[in-house]
């Protein structure tokens, strides 16, 4: 009951793969666009936060069906990216990575934006004041400060990464060994007799690695808090 199957830890693998690659592929995306809603006056916001958001409230289907009309194959998207880069997305372990990342980027961004709103606004006009350029403030000021925001945030986003189903299995469908992630194994084996043995495995190990991927965000924000504090 508690060995891992081959195809059970080929369904592990990947799904850590596609919560790396969805995370780190968002995140420069995240800072900034955290740092738009936080700081930025501009016309469109509310739109932008909304857009944002949007995966948050949406069921996942309709999320991965609009994936699957922009980045299929016959997509505007899809067809693009395929004819100019050679980079196929539908049913394929990177569309699950664009499904995961797209799900997960509305936590990214929260935990990031709060991390900015409260920055003493002080210091970036202190910067500003010395001559620093807004790009350099961001960079100096900005992003350092924001750092456990920017921890947390991806962690968040990684978390999230490996538990997405519904935009995922929609988007590049179950197929073992090139989509299969953890919830859609879990999904396969509730679907088979007998399965419930390898469901209940795959959802321990689903548990322990969202659970690690949490306190591994806490360990680090507290330790990013900390040297913040000593240089304040």
């Amino acid at each position: 009951m508690w060995t891992i199957t081959p195809d059970e830890f080929t369904a592990i693998k990947l799904s850590l793969r596609v919560a790396t690659v969805a995370t780190l592929a968002s995140l420069p995306l995240g800072v900034l666009v955290a740092y738009l809603l936080s700081r930025g006056n501009f016309r469109g916001k509310i739109l932008l936060d909304g857009l944002v958001y949007l995966p948050l409230v949406l069921p996942p289907v309709v999320t991965g069906y609009i994936l699957l009309i922009l980045f299929g194959r016959r997509g505007p998207l899809g067809a693009f990216l395929e004819q100019t880069f050679g980079l196929v997305l539908s049913f394929r372990w990177t569309g699950a990575a664009l499904a995961a990342a797209v799900m997960g980027f509305p936590l990214m961004v929260r935990a990031i934006r709060l991390a900015m709103d409260t920055i003493d606004s002080r210091s970036e006009d202190a910067a500003a004041t010395l001559g620093a350029s807004p790009a350099w403030v961001f960079l100096t000021v900005t992003l350092p400060l924001s750092l456990p925001g920017i921890i947390a945030g991806a962690m968040l986003g990684f978390a999230k990464a490996l538990g997405e189903f519904g935009a995922t299995i929609t988007f590049v469908s179950n197929i073992p060994g090139e989509t299969q992630t953890i919830p859609a194994a879990i999904y396969s084996y509730t679907q088979t007799p007998g399965g419930e043995e390898g469901a209940f495995r795959l959802s321990l190990v689903a548990v322990a690695l969202s659970l690690g991927a949490l306190i591994v965000s806490e360990i680090l924000a507290r330790r990013s808090n900390q040297r913040r504090a000593g240089y304040e």
